[in-house]
Order: structure tokens, then sequence, then C-alpha cells
């Protein structure tokens, strides 16, 4: 009979603490003991209900952790139990153990803490593949990047630097649009003044633009967006009714693109993750980017961690320590 653990998962728009079996592993899997589990947007809208996990995976909240490997499955051949790792999951992080694909595991950069490890494969994957996957950005290329300040947007900011994109960021207070630009935007703007049209359009207009708002945002995204501009939409912060300019979308060549990446089969995160071995891990251990801790809390303040994430009360991620 398997150990126990306790998980946290979504109850009545407030977590639910149950014990739980440990995971058997299946062949192509790793068994991680987590010592940190990393926060994410879309664990807030699964606890309050809009975003149920895709068919077949856990029902526990979490995307990603970092820890120490327990035990491999025995087509597993790229780690062995002791090694320090972090994981991009499709559930069950918020967990003393979580079973993850191996291909869905990277070991922790050179000189990074398991704490900060926590907090980078959900949000440097999401920047990636969306910015330098779907929208193919290239050297040269202007990005808006909106809600600055989040996980997402700081690592979109420091990609953008070192891969030779220019970005104008937008996000909600001076502080954190003061971090933007130290992150290496060119320009900001605070969207409590309104429209970041006109601000847009006289810094050059946007090549590719990352926005997780949507709503109101997607018409004015339109407007400042170049000749075969592309617009990535991640969220839904600012709500899912828009109004779009079918006209400016033909003779523009706009490219409109809805993207999740929870819902991604396993070979398209296994890919993504080798992309982040690859090009950005050196970068992390080269100290050319950082990553973007607000604050470690314990686990059992898990309910004041949601409810600063409802807040908007952060610039960077959350992380639980177990």
């Amino acid at each position: 009979m398997s150990a126990s653990m306790q998980v946290i998962v979504a109850g009545e728009q407030q977590v639910q603490w149950q014990h739980r079996p440990q995971p058997q592993i299946a062949a192509d899997e790793v068994l991680i003991k987590v010592a940190y589990s990393g926060m994410n947007r879309a664990d807030l809208m699964q606890l309050a209900g809009h975003y149920p996990p895709p068919p077949g995976a856990s029902d526990v909240l979490g995307l990603e952790v970092s820890g120490v490997v327990h035990a491999v499955g025995t087509d597993v051949g790229a780690f062995k139990v002791g090694d320090r790792v972090c994981a991009l999951l499709t559930g069950g992080g918020y967990a003393e153990y979580v079973a993850v694909p191996a291909a869905q595991v990277l070991p922790v950069p050179k000189g990074m803490d398991l704490a900060q490890a926590a907090g980078i494969c959900e949000v440097f994957a999401t920047a990636w593949y969306n910015v330098y996957g779907l929208a193919a950005a290239q050297p040269g290329e202007r990005v808006l990047v909106h809600a600055a300040a989040s996980g997402v947007g700081q690592a979109l900011l420091q990609l953008a630097r070192e891969l030779g994109n220019p970005t104008f960021a937008t996000a909600g207070n001076d502080d954190k649009l003061a971090h933007a630009k130290r992150l290496g935007a060119e320009q900001v703007w605070n969207r409590r003044d309104g429209s970041f049209v006109d601000a847009v359009k006289a810094w050059g207009g946007a090549d590719i633009i990352l926005d997780p708002v949507a709503g109101d945002y997607l018409a004015w995204d339109q407007q400042v967006l170049n000749l075969d501009g592309r617009l990535i939409v991640i969220g839904l912060m600012g709500g899912r009714e828009a109004q779009l300019d079918a006209g400016r979308l033909l003779m523009k060549r706009q490219r409109i693109i809805g993207s999740t990446l929870r819902s991604q089969p396993p070979q398209v995160k296994a890919r993504i993750m080798a992309e982040l071995y690859a090009h950005v891990w050196p970068l992390f251990e080269q100290s050319k980017i950082t990553p973007n801790i607000d604050e470690v809390m314990p686990v059992g303040e898990v309910d004041q961690a949601f409810q600063r994430l409802r807040d908007n009360a952060t610039q960077g991620k959350l992380i639980l320590v177990w």
C-alpha cells in the first residue's frame, strides 16, 4: 500500500487539504519529493471554478515545482534518485510528491537554489513558447508586454532583452513600471492612465503583443499592431468579450492567436522544455537573466497567498515552501 501525502485541491472558492496516496510512476516518469511549489494565476482561476484541469490531469492544484528526485521509472535514464530538479506540470504541484513525465523535468540551473527554481518553468515556458515559438519573434522585432510585472511579463522582458527584441511594458502602478525598466523595457505605460494606443504608436508600434488581459485591450492591441503583427492572447484578466476591427485585421495582415500552455500534449511540453534547456538555462547560469520571485511563503499560508494573487499585490512569483 502506498504511503500517504498531503495535497491541496480546489474546494468551493477556497482550498481544501486532503490526504492522498503517493503517486505510482509510469516507466517514463520521475517521482519528485516536492520542496517548493510555484503559484500561478491559472491556479487562482482553477480555484474559482473557471479553469478545470484537462482530461486525465490531476485535480490537485499546481503547475510547477522544484525538489529532489525520489524515484525514477524503468525507461528514465536522464535522472537518478537525489537529483535536484524543477518541473512543468499539467497539475499536481501543490503536494508533497508529484509524478511527472521525465521530458518535462529539468535539472536546476547551476548556481540556483530550489526556491528560485520553483518559479521558472511555467513563466519562462509561457514566454518562450508564445513569443519565440508561436509568434516566431525575430531579432529587432518590437514586443508589447502587458501585465509586465507578472511572472510571465518579467520573464519575457528579460528574454527579449537578451535576444534583441525592444519591449514596451504596461502595468498598474509606477513601482511595477520602474521594475519593468530595470528588466529592459524601453518604454512603459501605467494602465490607470487609460489607453496605451498613442504611447505605443509613438514608440513605433508592436510587431508582437503578449496579452493576458483581453477585454477592451484587444481593440487597442489591434490599433498598435504593425503590418504582419501577431497578437497572442494568453489570459482573460479584462474579460472574455471584445470588439475587433475586421478591416484592420485584413489590411494589416494581423494574426490573433489564442494560446494555453497547460492543455498542450506531452510531446509539445517536452519540446518546449528541451528548448528552454538549450536556450534559456545557459542565460540563467551566466547570470544574464534571473528568476522573478516576489516572496516564499509557508504552504500553510496558501490562503493568504491566493488573496495576494486576487488583489494583484505581487511583483513576480509567489512560492510555497513545504
